[in-house]
């Protein structure tokens, strides 16, 4: 089965419908189906539910039960540490991009595999082999 790295952008919009909400639960239920594996770093559920929280569209009990929702989907979560902590740090000066988004492109990388991500800005500025942008979910 094919691991594929998701960043918080894609995964927020399992919550949030929104523009590629679509292309976002496409890539939630392959994962569910065991089509895909969806790996990411361990910051991605700080992300999402500091995301769902800033939209101001859930209530705190909405929110909590969106934080065990996503600890039920079975991410696999990838630590910050040795080689993936220094292609981290080496993608984020190299390309002057967050540290959390160069996170994702390092395991990216690791993994030998790609980043989906909906935001267009990223897509952009990081590298189109390992990249793509959640439109395209429906090449899978």
């Amino acid at each position: 089965m094919e691991n594929v790295v998701s960043d918080a952008s894609v995964i927020a919009k399992w919550f949030i419908k929104e523009k590629y909400s679509d292309k976002a639960n496409k890539l939630r239920d392959m994962h569910v189906n065991r089509e895909i594996n969806i790996v990411a770093p361990e910051l991605l559920p700080f992300e999402v539910l500091n995301a769902l929280k800033y939209s101001k569209l859930f209530s705190l009990e909405e929110l909590k039960a969106a934080a065990a929702s996503l600890s039920s989907y079975g991410i696999l979560f990838y630590p910050l540490i040795g080689d993936l902590a220094e292609k981290t740090v080496e993608i984020g000066v190299e390309r002057n991009v967050t540290i959390y988004d160069a996170s994702y492109l390092a395991l990216a990388l690791k993994l030998k595999t790609v980043l989906y991500t909906a935001d267009q800005k990223l897509t952009q500025t990081l590298g189109e082999k390992y990249r793509k942008h959640i439109v395209s979910i429906s090449q899978l």
